[in-house]
């Protein structure tokens, strides 16, 4: 599997689909849906998901199935699954904003949103989120009223600040605002300090002074030295919205590299500047590939996860041996700091690509070893194994 992703939504229409005694899906397409849960007086449960997406196949797999979850999903809603990527998946995505995956949504048959959540569940989480959809006390919906009314309480608004975080990003910065403004206590807990760093993207983010100003109560949460690091990030991010001129895709080196140098030694401010231009080139991966050769070359600087991303990258994109190679190597190190499914797989994948199918098949057994271990779907990767036998 590539990297591991923590969210994820094709439109199945050849039938009602039931995974053993668990829920029974529709068949029909949206218009269908809505007029029979007005009809029923029901609201609809749209299982939004992606092909792509490994917490979709483990709550297909794992939750969906189980009885007491068909029951209860069966019994109160119109229960749909809809691919975000095909169809009319593409415009149900942009409608209702679905940005993250595995999402839920709960729609009445007028079409509007009643409520959501989001990730991977387990039964008795996921019977609560259908409760909470058919409670009106606590449908998303309400809540957003209720914030829209003048809602302080702390304890709500960082429950909403969570609801909304990959939903509405709009409301969920005004959320965060709302909370840090009326903040009174000092102390910063974990989940506060999250919150607040999912809030600021840049040091010229109005939540940003915050951040300064609460250095020293955030650093009794975290390492003085992450905290560097995120505010040499932000710092970062403030200078690449100077550099880089988004109506004409053009980058200013030498301004980027001036401005950062005022925060960082000239070593480290090159490679800042890598790793923007990754990211903004990041789609074009003509562009990407000669910038990840030279940000990646001490492969040993940097952490599994980020080395499994950038080699399965270049595994979904390279044709030439020499990045291909490159890219085992980035693989083989992410192994070595962190051995996990993820990273085995795609160093499997590597090998195959290369042609060498001994290594492939000894790295596909082991991947698909570990993830039997853990729990974790590895269908891909047997796939994989069983071209190799």
């Amino acid at each position: 599997m590539k990297f591991v992703k923590i969210f994820s939504v094709g439109l199945l229409t050849a039938g009602a689909l039931a995974f053993g005694q668990g829920i029974k899906f529709e068949e029909g397409n949206f218009a269908a849906l809505k007029a029979k849960a007005k009809k029923e007086n029901k609201l609809i449960f749209m299982d939004a998901y992606t092909t792509w997406c490994g917490p979709c196949k483990l709550m297909a797999k794992n939750t969906f199935t189980q009885d007491k979850v068909g029951q209860f999903y069966n019994a109160n809603f119109i229960n749909s699954k809809i691919d975000m990527e095909k169809g009319e998946g593409v415009d149900i995505a942009k409608q209702y904003e679905v940005r993250a995956y595995p999402s839920y949504l709960f729609i009445n048959g007028d079409g509007e949103l009643i409520h959501r959540a989001l990730g991977y569940f387990e039964a008795d989480d996921f019977i609560q989120a259908g409760k909470d959809a058919i409670d009106p006390s606590k449908q998303l919906s309400v809540l957003v009223k209720k914030f829209e009314a003048g809602e302080k309480n702390p304890a709500f608004l960082m429950d909403l600040a969570m609801r909304t975080v990959y939903t509405d990003p709009a409301l969920f910065q005004q959320i965060s605002q709302r909370y840090f403004n009326t903040k009174k206590d000092k102390n910063y807990s974990r989940e506060e300090i999250a919150l607040l760093l999912g809030s600021v993207k840049s040091s010229e983010d109005p939540l940003y002074k915050v951040f300064v100003d609460n250095r020293e109560a955030i650093t009794q949460v975290i390492a003085d030295a992450n905290y560097s690091a995120i505010d040499r990030e932000l710092q970062m991010n403030a200078v690449l919205n100077k550099a880089y001129n988004r109506e004409t895709k053009q980058f200013n080196d030498a301004l980027f590299l001036a401005e950062m140098e005022r925060f960082v030694p000239a070593a480290e401010a090159k490679q800042a500047l890598l790793k923007a231009k990754m990211r903004v080139f990041g789609r074009d991966f003509a562009q990407y590939k000669p910038l990840a050769l030279q940000y990646y070359d001490n492969a040993a600087s940097f952490s599994a996860v980020e080395l499994n991303e950038a080699a399965w990258r270049f595994f979904e994109n390279a044709d030439d041996k020499a990045a291909l190679t490159k890219a085992v190597a980035w693989a083989q190190e992410s192994v070595r700091k962190e051995e996990s499914y993820a990273n085995t797989d795609t160093l499997a994948n590597l090998y195959n690509k290369l042609g060498d199918k001994k290594n492939a098949r000894i790295w596909a057994e082991k991947s698909v070893a570990l993830a039997k271990a853990a729990g974790d779907d590895y269908e891909d990767t047997q796939k994989l194994l069983d071209s190799l036998k």
